[in-house]
């Protein structure tokens, strides 16, 4: 039985149920469930504190886990990313009140504040910079106003709650983060046969999820004349599939093709002489 851990609350949590759904698996029915055991795919859900998850998985309790690259950084667990999921997209910057900071150097003996003191701390070190970091839950954009540090460090989307707290963000990002799979570093090694079957048939439902939803099947017909112009356009993943049609001269083709480019591919096949194309949405897949 492979043991999981998921988000049970919080914003990795919603993606991360619709997303193992997609792949197969049975997700609990009421947000108060802990723990459900899907027999039929023999895989055990933990549904746990995102920020305690990485733990979890290092301790070699549960065999993998979702939660955020951030939450695993920062947890300085010993665990690794297997699989990027693609979705819970942030990033980290620090930031403070105009004209008071402009480069990474400058936080030489400053304070930070931040809710992901090991995220920062690790930024810092790495980089070689002498600052202290304060720890604090939350709300961290009112911690210079109040005394508490010079700089900030938190995630930052739009920018509109620093813009409206009087800061600005400076430097590069501190790190990207998004909902990733992970695992106990080295994991793999050792691991009951059973267990990493399991894992390797977890990871790549999870990936033919993501392809899914990146791409459509194109479906269309053409002249046999233009169809290494058409083909050119719709290579698939290996190749397109093409068949002849009952009226001479023309095939029929099937490839994948990028979701966010389909209509710009239907334009340009209808430009070369292609006829009847359609797009279907894939449900699930395995490459």
């Amino acid at each position: 039985m492979l043991r999981i851990a998921v988000p049970n609350k919080g914003s990795l949590s919603g993606p991360a149920a619709e997303m193992l759904h997609e792949a197969g698996y049975q997700q609990r029915r009421e947000s108060k469930e802990l723990r459900i055991v899907d027999p039929e795919n023999e895989v055990e859900f933990f549904y746990l504190r995102p920020r305690d998850i990485a733990i979890y998985v290092s301790s070699g309790r549960l065999d993998i886990g979702i939660t955020g690259r951030d939450l695993l950084v920062d947890s300085g667990a010993d665990a690794e990313e297997i699989l990027a999921l693609g979705f819970a997209r942030s990033t980290f910057r620090y930031a403070t009140k105009p004209g008071t900071v402009h480069t990474l150097a400058d936080l030489h003996g400053r304070t930070v504040a931040t809710s992901y003191e090991g995220i920062v701390g690790k930024h810092l070190k790495d980089n070689g910079i002498d600052a202290s970091v304060v720890h604090l839950d939350g709300a961290v954009e009112t911690a210079i106003e109040l005394g508490v540090a010079e700089v900030i460090a938190d995630v930052v989307e739009t920018g509109t709650s620093l813009r409206n707290a009087g800061l600005e963000v400076f430097g590069d990002p501190i790190m990207k983060s998004e909902a990733v799979v992970i695992r106990r570093t080295n994991g793999a090694e050792g691991a009951d046969e059973n267990v990493e079957t399991k894992v390797q048939q977890f990871l790549r439902r999870l990936q033919g999820v993501l392809v899914a939803r990146t791409y459509v099947m194109m479906d269309y017909d053409c002249r046999v004349e233009q169809l290494e112009k058409a083909v050119a356009l719709t290579p698939g993943l290996e190749s397109p599939t093409v068949s002849p049609l009952h009226n001479e001269g023309w095939v029929a083709v099937r490839a994948m093709v990028p979701a966010k480019e389909a209509q710009r591919i239907m334009d340009d096949l209808y430009d070369i002489g292609a006829r009847a194309i359609l797009t279907t949405a894939i449900h699930a897949c395995r490459l």
